[in-house]
């Protein structure tokens, strides 16, 4: 239970400190609260406060985000086939569209995978 808590403290931070980073972002008003929201799901657990439900109901918003994010216009799979899977990390500064989807992708599957542990743990608690 001890790394259970570890683990759910590393991602409250983490995702707390994401949220702050995208407050200079154009979009920081759908970002953050992405990232507060599951910052909470974390630091609750902490305390032993858990919301099944609540995990499935964001992971299911983050994931259908997520594929939204893979197959539009200079998205996920554009990356990949138009663009041939440039450089995610070249500069932090994303000029180019699918560089920010790409990068938004694989951030709302970190935080989904982080709801889906919390979840698989409190069931079997």
């Amino acid at each position: 239970m001890i790394v259970f808590i570890i683990i759910n403290v590393i991602f409250c931070i983490s995702f707390l400190g994401f949220a702050y980073l995208n407050f200079d972002d154009s979009d920081w008003y759908l970002w953050v609260p992405i990232y507060v929201a599951v910052a909470a799901c974390c630091g609750l657990a902490c305390f032993s406060m858990y919301y099944p439900n609540v995990y499935l109901g964001l992971t299911a918003f983050y994931l259908i985000y997520a594929v939204k994010l893979f197959f539009e216009k200079d998205g996920v799979k554009d990356w990949i086939v138009k663009y041939r899977t440039p450089s995610l990390v070249e500069s932090m500064k994303a000029e180019k569209p699918f560089i920010e989807n790409t990068r938004e992708f694989f951030g709302l599957l970190i935080i989904s995978g982080a709801l889906v542990i919390d979840y698989f743990v409190v069931i079997n608690l």
